[in-house]
């Protein structure tokens, strides 16, 4: 089979390197949840305040210890969205300059510093050298989660182009589920271990910087940015063996002459111009989707919850989400080129609002009935599981796909900068509003997943097996179609002014 033949190692070995930065995202992004308790109890004896239970019924908060360490700890957990909103914007810029390849290993040095500040945090003042840290690793991730899916995107045949898209996913869930093993208290979540458990994603970018210096270049950026044609050939002959290469070269050349006939694409040009104003709002309104369904708010303050339902030993059932977590997403890598990403997208947006329903109605009667903290439960691993399926992966890739060569990489700036401020307003608001709204939070978050089915269902494309620019031509159909209506629409209102008068 053609397909197959596309699968080679070195492509395997190259998108196996470009996501370790995806690894590192979904590290960072778990590491904070499980050790919550250790580290606020340490920030309380560094600044000298009593640690809070935050399993108790009773908020009220006598002397302002409370919200300063609730300060303290959303700051940490937010900071490093912070990072990211900031460093993604240049995305487009540092891959451009450098190149895909380039790019990522310049990017690897922020990780290793913050990842170093997090790991001595014992030696100073914990809480500025954690802050620091996480906000450092969060410049990276920015950098990161903008390059890796451009890079793997422009490097992936057609044919497998969701399969490995979705690997994004599956590397930032392996990475969350790693983070909540380690962060057990009899392994890294102690009050010895914790900054070793906090830094150690420093050994993953340590990997794929000497990992990344064995991956060619993608053969689009040699092609199409600099016009070398024959290490662009190269390139393609090493990450696709002995297939024919003519196909893509061809594909690579009408895109070439595409991008030549405009000029390059800035942000601002996204915006204003008319042609690409569809694709931007399908683009950013994803990565909303993703970010406001509320899963953030079970992967930051998943052990919470737990404690709220009444469970035991809620670092295990978090653990237990992590790994529902990473079977779902290995499934979604199978489904995404059977059954395309817009149903897929939408499928996953109705059961987590199901889900959602079903967790708020779990919390609030865990108070008369016992037994609704196993609804909570269930509703809490049926979210994850429907995330996974569709709103979780599909907006990594889905973006590079809505773009030709040209627009591209600011597209992605402005996606990557959506995601991370919508993920930084989650991090730094959902404590407060969980205090404010209690078991009623998650109705907040179901309001917003049916306007996202509703704006899923109407606008966003099926991008399956389709080539970036017959996805393109897919636009700009839509967009005659829609000024034709809108013309047919006055010249109607027009001539029925003209009948009256």
């Amino acid at each position: 089979m053609q397909e197959e033949k596309h699968l080679t190692g070195t492509l395997v070995l190259s998108v196996f390197t470009a996501v370790l930065g995806f690894f590192q995202y979904g590290y960072s992004l778990g590491v904070i949840n499980a050790p919550q308790r250790v580290i606020e109890a340490h920030y309380g004896r560094v600044l000298g305040i009593a640690p809070i239970d935050r399993s108790a019924i009773d908020f009220t908060d006598t002397n302002g210890s409370k919200s300063t360490l609730t300060l303290y700890w959303s700051l940490s957990v937010s900071i490093f969205a912070i990072g990211g909103m900031i460093s993604s914007f240049t995305v487009g810029w540092v891959g451009d300059k450098l190149g895909r390849v380039k790019a990522m290993l310049a990017v690897n040095v922020l990780s290793i510093i913050g990842n170093l500040l997090m790991g001595l945090a014992k030696f100073g003042p914990s809480h500025i050298l954690i802050i620091a840290g996480r906000a450092i690793t969060g410049l990276y991730c920015g950098l990161s989660s903008g390059l890796v899916p451009m890079y793997v995107g422009e490097i992936s045949p057609t044919a497998l182009r969701g399969a490995l898209g979705t690997l994004h996913q599956l590397a930032i869930v392996t990475g969350i589920l790693l983070s909540q093993v380690l962060g057990l208290d009899f392994l890294l979540g102690n009050d010895d271990m914790w900054p070793l458990l906090l830094g150690l994603s420093g050994a993953a970018a340590l990997l794929q910087f000497f990992l990344l210096l064995l991956c060619p270049e993608s053969p689009r950026y040699l092609y199409i940015k600099l016009g070398k044609v024959e290490e662009a050939k190269k390139s393609l002959k090493r990450l696709r063996g002995d297939c024919d290469p003519t196909k893509e070269i061809t594909e690579m050349e009408k895109e070439k002459q595409e991008a030549a006939s405009e000029k390059k694409v800035s942000i601002r040009k996204l915006f204003s111009s008319s042609s690409y104003r569809q694709p931007v709002i399908v683009a950013l309104m994803v990565q909303i989707s993703q970010q406001f369904s509320g899963i953030n708010a079970i992967f930051y303050y998943s052990t919470n919850i737990f404690v709220r339902a009444g469970v035991d030993q809620p670092v295990y059932a978090t653990i237990g989400v992590g790994v529902v977590n990473t079977i779902f997403t290995i499934i979604s890598v199978f489904l995404v080129e059977r059954t395309g990403r817009r149903s897929l997208f939408i499928a996953g947006l109705i059961g987590m609002l199901a889900s959602a329903v079903a967790m708020t109605v779990g919390l609030v009667l865990l108070g008369t009935f016992a037994w609704m903290s196993y609804v909570s439960m269930v509703a809490i691993f049926l979210f994850v599981i429907f995330f996974e399926v569709g709103p979780g992966p599909i907006p990594w890739f889905i973006v590079a796909e809505l773009f030709s060569q040209g627009p591209r990489p600011a597209a992605i700036a402005i996606a990557g900068f959506c995601n991370w401020t919508c993920n930084f307003i989650i991090g730094m608001c959902f404590q407060y509003i969980a205090d404010l709204c209690g078991p009623y939070v998650f109705m907040i978050f179901a309001v917003l997943l049916l306007g996202f089915i509703l704006f899923a269902h109407f606008k966003v494309p099926e991008t399956k097996g389709k080539s970036f620019e017959e996805i393109s031509a897919a636009f700009r159909r839509k967009r005659r179609s829609a000024i034709k209506g809108h013309k047919a629409a006055t010249e109607l209102e027009d001539l029925r002014g003209s009948e009256e008068a």
